[in-house]
């Protein structure tokens, strides 16, 4: 390892050429605190990599505020930030590695682009109240948040930088000399008790974000901090350039007492009515039109014909902004918008045909972003954004393809009702396609609706008031209308198998989680319960309801919790190690967490122990799935791992598939992999579909 220079924090020349066994490539950014450098881990994936300027590095007390930096963002890591891949803060030279998001900062944007289109505000104050209320929710006030600390992902607005100090920022010190944020983005309690700051400051600090990327400008603005600083505390928000129908809203966000201002879940609430009312657009143009021709299907290879599939992965559903929004494994993906009718081009359905399976790779549709995929009508139902295709499982061999615009997915497209359900992100329309042709069936205006969630034979919509209606996955028609569980999130949850459609809310202390479980064929509640602790549901199996337990300040797994509503009974295990950011998947009684890091660990809820555990060396991985065999795991640099479900030791894995634009299809969630009986496909970041032989992961 080549050895770091001393450097101050203007030596451009002089930047270290590795941090840990991470060989920065070039440098992305400088600032007061350190430099950002594009890097690579091992496996070939991007990470951002922030070196800390030598001149702070002696300072023990900016060590400490470091150190208080990588903690924040650890427990932050997920949809709405950049997630820590590992960090050094006792180094000589403290760094710490994120994954690398591409896209602008907001402030760049801005720049570049001038302020942005009504359309665009609306969903980037969306985006950025989901990301505060989950910031918040794990004990974090950002304290900083500022045009040059959000970024315009693909999917959607990322929040940087938590918890620290800038010393070259701002002009502005408090009593001791330290840093306490930047003055046009500061809340008037930060200038007067800045001891006393709380989440209330990142709400004023949203509507000043939101201000200038309206207008170019802040709503205080001055060239002396001082003066800022004293409009900030004194002089009513400039909010000439804000379109009509978000001026209230960001004034509130701005009102001078912290009580006054709105909190995070109220924004999104108001703002699901503001949205309601209009289409809206996504920061980063479309990869793709619907009207773009189909490319050529590919020639045929007999092969053998699938057997019946047994159901895929759980599939969660949370709020972004007043559209229809879906989420894997409990985290947000990206949200972009239908643009014109989509047109769809169809095949012939093939038949299958007898014989022994044999591996394949394809790359069916082109385009950027992630694709996804479930089994159902003995076909791969995938999706990418922009279109929607359906896959031979025997070859990769594609049948069909429907165009849908600007269209993306954070789930795969769905059977029910005996119909192909690829429900968007954003949109304005629900289609239902035909399994056998691409074919649209039915499709229905959903623009008074902020939900919607397939069970079983039936689509869950629910409305801005919480109102919520059953539709017939056949017809599309309506079957019931009543409001539910007015508590909740109105969040559906379903999971692989299970009839009931589930509704979620922790209580804003993280003490409790309320658990709703509903009938969707009638929408009778089937029975309620409050649990103790702040729970994430990740799956039902033999009657009980699986869940993570998460510490309510950190929000680190601690426990994996198995609830029984028929007796009533709870059974809690501690795990040995809490886990950061951990996806999990149930198979029996026995719960599957893959950790920020890769550590992939097994609990068995009936003995109450951790089985084993493994590291992987997965640093972002999606949700595991497990066929009772082997536990399988699909990784960011597009490899497909399995592990003895026994033995808890690798069994085998896939080469690693990034292709050359991997840069470009970052996604908040990893698709996790399907299962059918003695299969498992998988897709990869190059936009690769393969499938392998589940019984022989040594030969993969």
């Amino acid at each position: 390892m080549a050895p770091e220079r001393n450097t101050g924090a203007g030596a451009e020349a002089e930047l270290p050429a590795y941090a840990g066994h991470y060989r920065l490539e070039s440098c992305l950014g400088s600032g007061g605190m350190g430099v950002v450098h594009l890097a690579r881990s091992t496996s070939g994936m991007k990470l951002a990599v922030k070196v800390v300027h030598a001149e702070f590095a002696k300072d023990p007390e900016f060590r400490g505020r470091f150190r208080q930096e990588v903690a924040a963002a650890r427990r932050v890591s997920g949809a709405f930030t950049a997630s820590v891949v590992d960090a050094d803060p006792e180094a000589e030279r403290p760094w710490m590695a994120t994954l690398f998001i591409p896209g602008p900062t907001l402030s760049d944007h801005v720049k570049r682009n001038g302020p942005m289109a009504p359309a665009q505000l609306r969903r980037l104050m969306a985006g950025l109240a989901e990301a505060l209320r989950d910031i918040h929710r794990v004990g974090v006030v950002h304290r900083d948040l500022k045009p040059s600390n959000v970024l315009l992902a693909e999917d959607g607005p990322k929040v940087i930088d938590f918890g620290i100090s800038r010393p070259k920022d701002s002009e502005l010190r408090t009593e001791t000399g330290k840093l306490i944020g930047t003055p046009p983005f500061m809340a008037p309690e930060q200038f007067r008790r800045p001891r006393e700051v709380g989440p209330a400051a990142d709400v004023f600090a949203l509507g000043s974000v939101l201000v200038h990327a309206a207008t170019g400008r802040g709503p205080f603005d001055s060239d002396s901090p001082y003066v800022v600083a004293y409009q900030v505390v004194h002089d009513e928000p400039d909010l000439t350039g804000v379109p009509e129908d978000l001026a209230e809203l960001v004034s509130r966000c701005l009102a001078k007492e912290p009580e006054s201002r709105p909190t995070p879940d109220e924004l999104m609430r108001e703002l699901r009515s503001v949205a309601a009312s209009y289409d809206t657009q996504a920061f980063i143009p479309a990869q793709r039109s619907g009207d773009e021709p189909p490319p050529p299907v590919p020639p045929r290879v007999e092969e053998p014909a699938q057997p019946p599939a047994r159901p895929g992965r759980r599939r969660r559903v949370l709020l972004a902004a007043g559209a229809l929004v879906l989420v894997a494994s409990g985290v947000l993906t990206s949200v972009q918008l239908f643009g014109d009718k989509p047109t769809a081009s169809h095949g012939t359905a093939r038949p299958t045909a007898p014989a022994t399976y044999r591996a394949w790779a394809a790359d069916p549709v082109s385009g950027s972003g992630a694709v996804r995929c479930s089994y159902g009508a003995g076909k791969l139902l995938c999706a990418r954004p922009g279109v929607v295709f359906a896959l031979d499982p025997s070859d990769g061999g594609l049948l069909w393809r429907h165009g849908a615009g600007t269209t993306r997915w954070s789930t795969p497209p769905v059977l029910s009702g005996g119909l192909v359900q690829p429900l968007p992100d954003h949109g304005r329309h629900l289609e239902a396609l035909d399994p056998a042709s691409g074919k649209v069936r039915w499709e229905r205006d959903v623009r008074a609706y902020t939900l919607a969630q397939p069970v079983g034979g039936m689509i869950l919509l629910t409305h801005a008031d919480g109102t919520v209606s059953g539709v017939d996955g056949a017809s599309g028609e309506t079957k019931w209308s009543r409001p539910i569980a007015d508590d909740h999130a109105s969040a559906f949850s379903s999971f692989a198998g299970d009839p009931l459609a589930y509704l979620f809310s922790v209580s804003a202390q993280g003490t409790s989680t309320h658990v709703t479980a509903v009938d969707p064929t009638t929408g009778d509640v089937r029975w309620d319960a409050h649990l103790k602790g702040s729970l994430e549901p990740v799956g039902t199996s033999g009657g009980s309801v699986f869940f993570l337990a998460a510490d309510p300040v950190y929000g680190d797994t601690q426990a994996v919790v198995r609830y029984n509503p028929r007796s009533g009974a709870t059974r809690r295990v501690a795990l040995p190690v809490r886990r950061q950011s951990a996806h999990a998947g149930v198979r029996g009684g026995v719960v599957y967490l893959l950790a920020a890091g890769g550590s992939l660990a097994a609990v068995d809820t009936h003995s109450g122990k951790q089985l084993w555990t493994i590291e992987t060396s997965v640093s972002r991985g999606s949700a595991p799935v497990s066929d009772g065999r082997y536990v399988y795991v699909s990784a960011a640099d597009g490899r497909l791992l399995a592990v003895d479900a026994r033995k808890g030791t690798l069994a085998g894995q896939t080469p690693a598939r990034l292709g050359a634009s991997t840069a470009q299809v970052v996604t908040a969630a990893l698709p996790t992999p399907v299962l059918t009986h003695n299969h498992v496909y998988a897709t990869a970041p190059d936009g690769t579909v393969f499938a392998v032989d589940a019984r022989d992961p040594s030969g993969w």
